[in-house]
């Protein structure tokens, strides 16, 4: 019995890892339209994303990045996907805030440091477990 065991623990070790990592490409209206976003996000900081048409910079204040997970286990990868987002949007304005910054510009998907830069779409990762967004932005003062 004990060689059985030894056997079975040895072959399960020498298999490959399969942890999912599935990329996907993700609406930012459709994750802006749930789980209450637009009302945690507020109006106190404006986001463009990607090469979006900001009113005039008055300054640059700085640039930063994130980097957000969330649990996926028991959610569709779209819904995993929208927490992710949110958290990372979340991130974004806190940063602004605490920067003096009224908009978050230029923010771009910027997963295991690969841009992708969309008006309309922003990347995201589910896993098996958990899913991830990362983001990374620039920090302005518009003109009044």
């Amino acid at each position: 019995m004990l060689m059985l065991v030894l056997t079975a623990a040895s072959g399960a070790a020498t298999l490959p890892a399969t942890a999912a990592d599935r990329a996907m490409m993700v609406p930012i209206a459709n994750a802006l339209a749930v789980n209450d976003a637009q009302g945690r996000l507020g109006d106190t900081v404006k986001f463009y994303f990607g090469d979006q048409k900001t009113p005039k910079v008055q300054s640059k204040i700085t640039s930063d990045s994130t980097s957000q997970k969330t649990n996926s286990v028991g959610k569709s990868p779209e819904e995993a996907c929208h927490w992710a987002f949110l958290s990372a949007m979340l991130a974004l304005k806190k940063k602004a805030e605490s920067v003096g910054a009224n908009a978050v510009v230029n923010i771009v998907s910027n997963y295991k440091h690969k841009e992708m830069s969309s008006q309309t779409e922003f990347e995201c990762h589910d896993g098996n477990i958990v899913s991830g967004v990362a983001f990374k932005a620039d920090f302005v003062k518009l003109a009044e």
